[in-house]
Formats: C-alpha cells, structure tokens, sequence
C-alpha cells in the first residue's frame, strides 16, 4: 500500500441519506465534515463527487471478526465435518505452522477488500495462547500499515480457553501490555460452567483494572443451559463497566426457555451490554447435531432490540477453518441477518443496515464515525436509494471516502438488454424505485 494523507477537501453534492433526507450536500474540510444540507456552497476549486440521488452512508464496521485465521482456507485441511470444534482443532493444527509474514500478507490483502467495500473499521480477535504471540505482532503491524485508510482495532482471544490453556494470563496479559485494545474470553469452551464464569469474572477485572472494554465469544453452542451471558452481565455491572462490555455470538440464547430469556434480556439491559450476532457463521455452524426441524443457531435480536440494546451483526470469518466463503461484504452480512431473524419490515431492515454500520460504530467506541458536523469525512456511496434498496441489491460501492479522499472506486452496475425486437438502453436492470419502468 502506499502511503499518503488521509485529510483532503471534497464536496458531495445531491446526496440521499439513511435517515431519508434526499438532494443533500455534505461538505468535507480538511478530513471532516463541516456542514450538511442542500445546496451547500463550497470553496472554490474543493473536489465534487456527485451522488446523482444515490445513498451515502457512513461507512461499514465489521465489529466481530478473525484476521489471524483470515483466507487461510484448506490450510492444512478443510474442515471436513463444518463444526465450531473441528474448525477450533485445525486452527490448532495450523498454528505451529504460521509465520509473521503470511498472516500480514493474508490480512493485507482481506484489508485491500475491505476498502472496496466500503468496510473502513474492523474489530479483530486475535488468538494469544500462541506463545509467540505471532499473530499479535503480525496484526499490531498491519494495523498501523492500514490506519489511514481502516480502523482496525484488536481483541486479545484466548481461543483455547483463558484457564483452559496454560499461560494464557500471562500471555494475554502481554498482548495488552504490547497495545492489544480490547479483552477477549471464550467462557463456554472452559472445561466446566464453573470455570468458565470464573474466566468471565477475571478477564472483565482485567478490563476494569486498565480501562479497557471487554468483547466475549459468548454461549456460542446449542446449549439451552449455557449461563455465562448472564455472568458477563452481573460482572459488568459489578465492575462499572456499563455499556463498554459486548457479547458475541450468544447463540444459546436461541434455544433458552422464553421465561430464562425475559429475565436475561432484562439483566443485559440494566448492563448495558452491547451484542454482536454473526449471521453467517453461526447459520452454518449451529444446529449441526439436530435432526429436523434444525434449530437456526442465532440470538433473538428482535428481542434484544426491542428492549434497548445495541446490537451489531459480524462477519466472523471469511475463507478459514470454520467457513470457506465471505468477501468482506456486510452487505451479505446484514441481508443473512435480515432473513435468519425474519426482520423483513420496512423499519426492521432499515435497523439491519443500522447494525453493520452505526451500531457496531458504537460498540467500537468510535467517537468520529457518523454523517454529522465534526465528525471524519468517510463515508461510502452507494448504487441505492435508501438502505433497503441497498440491502436488496448488496449495491455497488460506487466510491468510498476516508478523510475528504475518495480511496476506491467502482463502476455503476448496468445492462443492455437484447430482446430481440429492437434497441434497448442500458440501465440498471434491478433498481426500482417507483414511476415507469425504466426503458420500457
């Protein structure tokens, strides 16, 4: 990559935005947005992109992912049976046989697609129980490599299990002493339930004690009993911690007894705790044990909306051990998310978009992210006119921004249709926003 500024000037004109404001300037100064409304004047010779009524968003924010394991598909083997454990075991498999350079080169390259998503900030696991902690110095290098154009922000994960695995309080413990940003756990792949809420309550005193958020794989099973989202949430409000703790996955949640959840979801609530649900992973990864009907193996996020939470959906994975597809596109994302959780109103899809944009933005803590007045200038433009039509189409990336700079491009998606009788114009041949068919 090569380095540059980040911070320019540009203009935006005739822009329609999420919250449904349409012919909108946004005006970027110096990396930051200055002013939003119609028909904005700008100094002279500033860069115009012209929007052309299409959707700019802020950009989009992946808060659950593994770097380290990313596009490190088949090696040393696919996972033959597509279960969390087998997966889990050949990471384990791979691990002594991983360099410094092949992780910064795989997770360059995912960042390279990342960009051209318009995907400008990530939150990374990144396994410590290596005790060379390679991957902790290979993803703390290619976070700075990429800071001017993404945000990566990285959790210390002891995968193989905070007291499961020998020295991984140490081990973890010098991740975060070498700039790791959050702390991580895996509570319900501890040898015990015992154990694994002792896990919880260490990890989040660890948190308290430097100031730091906690984001927990969390009851990531089929087990109707698993507990330990409950223990996250005593701990955090024990601690302090309120609404700067998240928990991933939580897909027990899916197979709890209704009368459990009622009063769990009111625990988390009073916690503050944040939620990630991992829409395309754990749809492949649950339910592998059922017979039919298959349980869907997602947390109620309908649920944990209506009750005040924020709740962010993930990529997970993209090509390694534990799911062999994925393109950096939380626009797949967001639609699983939308199908699993049956969310297909109108204000529920438009809180799909919302959570691969600015809710996993506030579980990240990120302060200048957003389409406001004094906030940075990235933002991503969209061959859409609003965030469902976005999620429908998993629109085109037309151009993305970062500080004032557009980094990427890509051309409008369009066809010529050849029917037979007679000339036809191009067009986009699936938007559809009302009025006459385009062309016919």
């Amino acid at each position: 990559m090569t380095t540059f500024p980040p911070a320019q000037d540009l203009i935006v004109r005739n822009a329609s935005l999420p919250d449904g404001r349409r012919a909108q300037d946004i005006l970027i100064l110096a990396g930051t947005i200055k002013a939003i409304g119609p028909a904005l004047d700008a100094p002279e010779a500033t860069p115009v992109l012209d929007a052309k009524g299409d959707l700019v968003a802020p950009p989009f924010v992946d808060a659950h992912f593994h770097m380290d394991s990313a596009l490190s598909y088949g090696l040393p083997r696919i996972n033959a049976s597509g279960t969390l454990l087998e997966g889990i075991a050949l990471w384990g498999e791979l691990k002594p046989e991983l360099t410094h350079q092949a992780i910064v080169d795989r997770a360059l390259a995912y960042c390279d697609w990342a960009i051209g998503r318009g995907l400008l900030a990530i939150r990374s696991h990144v396994d410590i129980c290596d005790p060379r902690l390679l991957a902790v110095d290979a993803l703390l290098e290619v976070r700075e490599k990429v800071a001017p154009w993404l945000t990566l922000q990285l959790v210390a994960f002891p995968q193989d299990g905070f007291l499961r695995a020998q020295g991984s309080r140490e081990r973890l413990i010098a991740a975060l002493d070498r700039g790791v940003d959050v702390v991580g756990g895996i509570p319900h792949f501890e040898r015990t339930m015992a154990q694994g809420a002792e896990s919880v309550r260490a990890l989040c005193e660890i948190a308290a004690e430097r100031g730091l958020r906690v984001d927990m794989h969390c009851d990531e099973s089929d087990d109707p009993m698993s507990r330990h989202v409950e223990t996250l949430a005593a701990e955090t409000t024990r601690l302090g911690l309120e609404g700067r703790v998240t928990g991933s996955h939580l897909t027990s949640m899916h197979s709890m007894d209704s009368y459990y959840v009622s009063k769990l979801i009111a625990l988390m609530a009073e916690a503050e705790l944040g939620v990630i649900a991992n829409p395309l992973i754990n749809i492949t990864l649950q339910g592998r044990h059922d017979g039919y009907p298959k349980r869907r193996g997602m947390t109620r996020v309908p649920e944990l909306l209506a009750a005040g939470l924020t709740v962010a959906f993930g990529h997970d994975c993209v090509m390694d051990p534990w799911y062999g597809l994925g393109s950096a596109d939380m626009l797949e994302v967001a639609a699983m998310g939308l199908h699993v959780a049956q969310m297909t109103g109108q204000s529920a899809m438009a809180e799909c978009f919302a959570a691969v944009t600015t809710a996993p933005a506030k579980l990240m803590g990120l302060d200048d992210y957003g389409l406001m007045p004094g906030c940075r200038g990235d933002l991503v433009l969209l061959q859409a006119g609003d965030p469902v039509e976005a999620l429908r189409l998993r629109a085109t990336r037309l151009a993305v921004v970062r500080g004032g700079r557009i980094i990427a491009r890509t051309p409008a998606a369009t066809a010529t249709l050849d029917l037979g009788d007679g000339d036809r114009p191009t067009l986009n041949p699936v938007s559809w926003r009302g009025g006459e068919r385009p062309g016919f």
